[in-house]
């Protein structure tokens, strides 16, 4: 059965926002869902200790509802990512593609993999920015948020917001109206 993975990440952040260089990840959350219907199969979610700039700063712990001591208590991106791709090679071989909301997700990843010089499965199969895609399928005059997307599909957000897993799960409801 074919199926597609929505991945979405939290990463260290002040208010106002920092260049993607200088952002780490802090949690990675990731739904495998069929292609044929949007149900999900499977599920990874992750804390990450950040190492460049390990204390949250208030405005990220407020945004994302993250401790302090999840992050603290989390192994390295080095280490979790080795785990990921551990879960990730069950499903390599039905694997179409993968998608987030934006480009952010994307453009980190591949910052992170060439910095800490990681391999993965991913640079294998296309990347969606679903973002872009549900905009256009829709005929918008412009890309709109999550919450957003969500509400014009005719849902409500589940789970708590700016949290890796339930970001990839609810981005993952809006896969089958953009593909």
């Amino acid at each position: 059965m074919p199926h597609w993975l929505v991945i979405d990440l939290e990463a260290t952040t002040e208010e106002g926002g920092w260049p993607v260089e200088e952002m780490e990840i802090i949690e990675i959350g990731a739904a495998l869902v069929a292609e044929a219907d949007g149900r999900e199969l499977d599920h990874f979610q992750r804390f990450v200790r950040p190492l460049r700039r390990p204390l949250l700063t208030p405005f990220c712990r407020e945004l994302t509802h993250i401790s302090q001591a999840s992050v603290d208590g989390a192994a390295p991106l080095s280490e979790v990512w080795q785990q990921f791709e551990r879960w990730l090679s069950n499903y390599r071989p039905q694997l179409v593609g993968w998608a987030s909301w934006g480009d952010y997700d994307r453009r980190q990843l591949e910052l992170e993999w060439q910095r800490q010089h990681l391999h993965s499965q991913l640079s294998q199969v296309p990347h969606i920015n679903l973002k872009q895609r549900f905009a256009q399928t829709r005929q918008l005059k412009r890309a709109v948020g999550l919450n957003t997307a969500l509400q014009l599909a005719g849902l409500h957000f589940q789970g708590q917001q700016h949290r890796a897993l339930e970001d990839a799960r609810n981005t993952a409801r809006l896969l089958p109206l953009a593909l």
